[in-house]
């Protein structure tokens, strides 16, 4: 099976179509920002976390140092021989993801999961968040469920949900939008980013910057100018007011009309991000700039690959010591430094590091191994630095690649919080799909007879046709799970039995399978059957009301 099959509990007792669903369905799940690692699991959810190679994941043994919201620091246990073969420093500080856009429109953002102080072994999780908590993955949170009909208010898949879950931001998550303007060279002129905009208030303008772009920081609703820009317009006869206008207030509001980037309707939310590209400028002043900052550069590249190599060449010394060469030879075969010959600093010096057949230094595997290491790292720090030196000159001598007639392009990032609200989208992990039809105040919802109103409300004739038994079997063994205190990992094909299940309910002091008698919010009368009751493992989809409401009043027919 495929990963996201192996993430689906009871996998045995589920239909093939369903099964499908359940697992195309994960793929679709939203990052929330409280998400929750599953009561009922398969034991690979710690597998998938730690392959996906979303999370900074410590590389050695070592002790935290210092760690806050953006950055982590640890210091590595390390050995002289480490240190020798290394050219990293024993304390590596690791950057997090910070409120990162994706294809989706979600948000990868990465919070600390350690303490200051805290021991690490290799490949213990450092950060978590992005459906990571705990070093599992985590797609959704675990709810109290009742399979009853209410109300009519589940009929056809719809689900019920407590207003609880939504007031305590259980399915909330943050979605990241992209706008972007470009200014470009018309006919009549170049156009321009400004934040002067002809007959616009300095209300509208007062968050805008001197390139016309919003503030980080800035909450803004729809309407909202993100990027004032100007373009030029064709003289046309002005009427006598105009004239006068242009007479007091100068002619820049005659000769250019606002042309800004506004919210569109429905947008509201905080400025997390804003970028401007634009092309090197060639008149004489900005080539001189040019130049200077090119000179600059590479004198610092020059002398960080200088830095480099002499750090190789004293490790490499340390290591050698005037032990006789087997013959050093490049990757073309040819001879660097002959049979016999002792190494020293000299011929050392001349090597092309870059380009060199590892085998040939001593014969003795206890010096060449840590040597081919030491060249291996060397090579990767080389790499990076010569990445950063062609990218920074790059962008001084060409600056950003903008398509034919576009002379800047600017981007503005909004976020936005979304809550679980009527009409997304929600499922669990066997196919069992629906959408939220109404959300109800805490003390409405059917309770249990110690007062514990449910989470969720689905309905009971969405599972005998569909044959996903398989939600039956978590929400039963996630109850028992719940009160026990403990998590469950039910692997795929060799799954907790009935019997099991039994024992495990036994132990909690739960009702045989679930099945609990439920009071009425509203009346407080006991409903008159039993109920099967449990604890099941819900996710928001992808997709969401707020992007699928679309209305128009008027309009060309032909619109789909």
């Amino acid at each position: 099976v495929g990963l996201s099959a192996s993430l689906i509990p009871f996998l045995e007792h589920d239909d093939a179509n369903r099964a499908l669903m359940g697992s195309n369905m994960q793929r679709q799940a939203v990052p929330l920002i409280r998400p929750q690692v599953p009561i009922v699991g398969t034991g690979l959810e710690a597998k998938a976390a730690r392959d996906s190679r979303v999370q900074i994941l410590a590389e050695g043994d070592g002790t935290i140092e210092y760690v806050d919201g953006k950055e982590v620091h640890i210091r590595y246990d390390r050995t002289e021989a480490d240190r020798l073969v290394s050219f990293e420093d024993d304390l590596r500080v690791y950057n997090m993801t910070k409120f990162i856009k994706t294809n989706q429109e979600t948000c990868i953002n990465h919070k600390p999961a350690v303490k200051k102080g805290q021991r690490m072994k290799k490949g213990d999780f450092l950060t978590e968040g992005y459906a990571v908590q705990n070093g599992e993955v985590a797609l959704g949170r675990n709810l109290q469920v009742a399979f009853m009909p209410w109300k009519g208010y589940n009929f056809e898949d719809a689900i019920v949900i407590n207003e609880k879950v939504v007031r305590e931001d259980l399915f909330t998550s943050v979605h990241i939008s992209e706008y972007e303007l470009e200014v470009r060279d018309t006919k009549l002129g170049e156009e321009e980013l400004t934040p002067d905009i002809p007959n616009v208030s300095e209300e509208a303008t007062k968050d805008l910057d001197e390139n016309g772009i919003i503030r980080l920081g800035a909450a803004i609703k729809e309407g909202d100018i993100l990027i004032g820009k100007i373009t030029p317009k064709g003289e046309s006869d002005p009427t006598p007011e105009e004239k006068l206008l242009r007479a007091i207030f100068g002619d820049k509001a005659g000769d250019a009309k606002d042309a800004s980037l506004k919210a569109p309707n429905g947008v509201e939310g905080v400025v997390i991000g804003k970028k401007l590209f634009q092309r090197a400028k060639k008149d004489k002043n900005a080539k001189i700039r040019e130049k200077a900052s090119l000179e600059k550069l590479e004198k610092v590249h020059e002398k960080n690959t200088t830095d480099l190599k002499d750090l190789l060449l004293s490790k490499l010394q340390t290591l050698l010591k005037d032990k006789p060469s087997l013959g050093v030879a490049n990757n073309f075969g040819e001879m660097q430094i002959g049979k016999g010959a002792k190494f020293n600093a000299k011929n050392l010096a001349t090597l092309d590091y870059a380009n060199i057949n590892p085998l040939g230094w001593t014969g003795d595997s206890s010096i060449d191994d840590p040597i081919n290491t030491l060249l291996h790292n060397y090579n990767i720090k080389y790499n990076e630095e010569l990445g950063r030196y062609k990218r920074e000159k790059f962008n001084i001598s060409i600056g950003d690649e903008l398509p034919a007639g576009v002379l800047k392009l600017a981007k503005v990032y909004i976020a936005v919080k979304r809550k679980l609200k009527v009409g997304d989208k929600m499922a669990g992990r066997h196919g069992n799909k629906g959408i939220v039809a109404k959300i109800v105040r805490a003390e409405d919802m059917p309770f249990l007879e110690d007062g514990t109103p449910v989470d969720i409300v689905l309905n009971p004739l969405g599972v005998p046709s569909r044959m996903n038994l398989g939600q039956i079997y978590e929400t039963v063994l996630g109850w028992a799970g719940l009160k026990l205190g403990v998590k469950f990992a039910t692997p795929i094909f060799d799954g907790a039995t009935v019997e099991e299940i039994a024992q495990y309910i036994d132990d909690a002091k739960l009702p045989t399978f679930g099945h609990s008698y439920l009071f009425d919010g509203e009346t407080g009368e006991r409903f008159h059957q039993k109920a099967t009751v449990g604890v099941i493992y819900m996710i928001k989809l992808h997709h969401m009301v707020d992007d699928k409401m679309h209305a128009r009043s008027i309009g060309p027919y032909s619109l789909i």
